[in-house]
């Protein structure tokens, strides 16, 4: 059976327009996409930390061999999985730490900027109450 003259698009034949008096039936609707919901968000976080519990737990095993380290006088002799992950925790709170730092002043100037203080609006002061004339 021939196909119908008419545009096509990426091998698909153009869709329908419906007809003056309404014979042609519309194309169907593309499936409206559904947001993932709170509870399944939360399911796939708890997935990925296992994953991740699961790549720390052989990466401790692979490097279980103990390394000589010394920082500023003190000595330790620690794996060598415990002396990076540690070296990892430091670097991210201390990353954590310059952001909050530098986000902080920015949004106290935002908040003044805005007039409102804690989500709670300020909105403009009261005129002062005195004798009326």
């Amino acid at each position: 059976m021939p196909e119908p003259a008419g545009r096509r698009y990426s091998g698909i034949r153009a869709p329908l327009r419906p007809s003056a008096n309404g014979s042609a039936r519309p194309p169907p609707a593309p499936p409206a996409r559904r947001r993932p919901t709170r509870i399944a968000s939360i399911r796939m976080a708890l997935i990925a930390g296992i994953g991740v519990l699961v790549l720390l737990v052989v990466f401790i095993a692979q490097n279980a061999s103990a390394v000589h380290i010394t920082f500023f006088g003190a000595h330790a002799s620690v794996s060598l999985a415990v002396a990076l992950l540690v070296a990892a925790i430091a670097g991210a709170l201390g990353m954590a730490a310059a952001g909050a730092a530098r986000i902080t002043p920015l949004r106290r100037t935002r908040r003044r900027a805005s007039g409102t203080h804690r989500g709670r609006d300020t909105g403009p002061a009261r005129p002062e109450t005195g004798p009326q004339p």
